[in-house]
């Protein structure tokens, strides 16, 4: 009996004090199972079965524990990793299927299942897994060969970190063995040497050989990301689409992922490519959705998660984006994203006020005129030191707080440069409309007033969009950002009011600029009916003249009233 375990070298009763190539032995050859087998019955009739080397997922899918093994000789289970490497790895694991072994089949299960998750058995996992597959690119290498391979390699491969880490530093000049040529330059100047001196051919500076590494670095990068993503076995997919600057449609994929690598356990996010879309219809951003996770050999089946924008082509419940994968793939839980719903809520709010649209425009208009031209620029910057004009964006609502913000904290500066813009220029439309702007608009109460209210109400919605677009961002604090938004404008319908007239006025005086709202005209119509009726219609339209400014207050404090898309928001997006 002693010579037959002896001989036995697979079986685990063998592996005690093994030495570097008995492990080498064992991880190339692998765990070795005996399926046919007949397990022993114990005192209370119990026994190993091989349903113990696979674990049953929630989805019903089997995942093989490729690194539980049977002793045959000692009628035990071990873990196959862990008892190889556990001394290598300086690990601390003490419990039985790393050392002695288990036979207690009442409770294998659970140990099992504390063993699986463990720190130490992930740890000995990885050391398991890097050393297989070091032997499988040695496998078929002559040992000395590879050496020698090894060392030309290591070379090459030092050459081209250095070029990798010194190609951000160029320099002004661009020749070779001249002062001032850069880092670059001067750093591969040795290799360079050895060029022209014949010891070698290939020098890897060409653009060729330069476009090519970096092309093989993204796809190293990529591979790792994948490699990571099928380790985790299950992700989420998110996805955004949006013009570059050749005016081409393009989605970026990002994957989201638990990296079961780390300790402690975390969520990665992982930009993978651009995708070129020539239509953006529902059916071909699915159908390319679908195409790029194939080409990725990735399961559509693993998805647990989609992310988009609220787009109608995305989120519809019918034939959109999201409801054709989930017709695919049940579990593929869509969650719109947060930050664009407070976007659109803005974006829907403000284009209800007819004065926040004119407004805006103003805004828009001042930018334009000044950018238009590098000389009315300098107008600009001459009587402008600090913050810039800036455009307002088209996608997100909240940035536009920026292009406010510099028209507000500088409205006499600004004033000032279209009044100097109409005095020199030539163009006669620029002169009328820089005229226009700094008479009929800057020096506008009701400019003023709207200004105020907007850079009040776009601060905080800004505040909270930064929150929500935060890395670190918990669902129950995005909830009660967004509370705490409703909270702010139910506040200022009530009395922000006031503070923004006391602090209008206060721009309005620097300006010197009569704080009032200027009544509009009054077309009169001609006599051509009963004196008393055009009396009463007269009276009419007086009153109307006199009550004038509380319909502009009404016009501008109109979208504050509209809070049930909020509500919707907070109720439906982020529960």
């Amino acid at each position: 009996m002693t010579n037959l375990l002896t001989n036995n070298i697979y079986d685990p009763s063998q592996w005690e004090n093994i030495d570097t190539k008995l492990r080498d032995l064992l991880v190339e050859k692998g765990p070795i199972r005996e399926n046919d087998l007949k397990f022993p019955l114990d005192k209370e009739r119990r026994h190993f079965s091989t349903t113990f080397y696979f674990k049953k997922l929630s989805n019903g899918e089997k995942f093989d524990r490729r690194w539980l093994v049977y002793s045959k000789d000692l009628d035990k289970a071990f873990c196959f990793c862990c008892k190889l490497f556990n001394s290598t790895t300086h690990g601390n694991c003490t419990n039985q299927l790393t050392n002695e072994g288990t036979n207690d089949w009442r409770n294998i299960s659970n140990k099992i299942k504390n063993h699986e998750t463990s720190k130490e058995h992930v740890t000995n996992m990885n050391a398991w897994i890097d050393l297989e597959m070091r032997l499988l690119k040695n496998k078929t290498i002559d040992k000395n060969f590879q050496e020698q391979l090894n060392k030309e390699k290591d070379h090459w491969k030092k050459l081209l970190l250095r070029i990798i880490a010194i190609v951000k530093n160029l320099g002004k000049n661009e020749k070779i063995y001249q002062e001032n040529n850069g880092n670059f330059l001067s750093l591969i100047e040795e290799h360079v040497q050895r060029i022209q001196h014949g010891a070698i051919h290939n020098h890897y500076l060409g653009h060729n050989i330069q476009n090519e590494l970096i092309q093989l670095l993204a796809n190293e990068i990529k591979g790792k990301i994948i490699k990571k993503i099928k380790e985790a076995k299950y992700f989420s997919i998110i996805l955004d689409c949006t013009p570059n600057v050749s005016h081409q449609e393009q989605m970026t994929l990002v994957l989201r992922c638990v990296n079961i690598s780390t300790s402690p356990i975390k969520i990665d996010e992982h930009f993978v490519e651009f995708l070129k879309v020539d239509d953006t219809s529902e059916k071909c951003l699915f159908n390319e959705i679908i195409s790029v996770i194939k080409s990725l050999e990735l399961d559509i089946n693993d998805v647990r998660g989609q992310g988009y924008d609220n787009g109608s082509n995305m989120k519809g419940k019918k034939q959109r984006v999201q409801k054709r994968i989930i017709d695919i793939n049940p579990r593929t839980f869509y969650t719109p994203c947060g930050c664009h719903n407070l976007n659109l809520v803005l974006c829907d709010v403000a284009n209800s006020c007819p004065k926040a649209i004119s407004f805006f425009g103003v805004v828009q208009r001042i930018y334009t005129l000044f950018s238009s031209s590098t000389k009315r620029w300098k107008i600009l910057q001459d009587n402008v030191s600090s913050l810039t004009l800036k455009p307002l964006s088209q996608t997100r609502w909240e940035s536009r707080i920026e292009s406010v913000k510099a028209i507000k904290f500088q409205a006499l500066e600004i004033r000032d440069a279209l009044l100097q813009l109409a005095k020199t220029s030539e163009d006669p439309k620029t002169k009328s409309e820089a005229d226009c702007l700094a008479t009929y608009e800057l020096e506008s109460f009701e400019f003023l007033l709207g200004m105020t209210i907007w850079y009040d109400i776009l601060f905080a919605v800004n505040s909270v969009s930064k929150n929500l677009q935060s890395k670190d961002m918990h669902i129950d604090i995005a909830i009660d950002q967004l509370k705490g938004l409703i909270s702010f404008l139910k506040k200022y319908r009530e009395d922000g009011f006031t503070s923004a007239m006391i602090s209008s006025k206060e721009i309005a005086i620097k300006m010197e600029i009569e704080p009032i709202f200027h009544e509009k005209h009054i077309i009169r119509r001609k006599k051509q009916f009963d004196e008393n009726v055009n009396d009463e219609i007269t009276q009419s339209a007086e009153e109307s003249c006199r009550f004038e400014q509380f319909q502009i207050y009404k016009d501008i404090f109109g979208f504050l009233f509209n809070f049930e898309k909020l509500k919707a928001l907070d109720d439906n997006s982020l529960k």
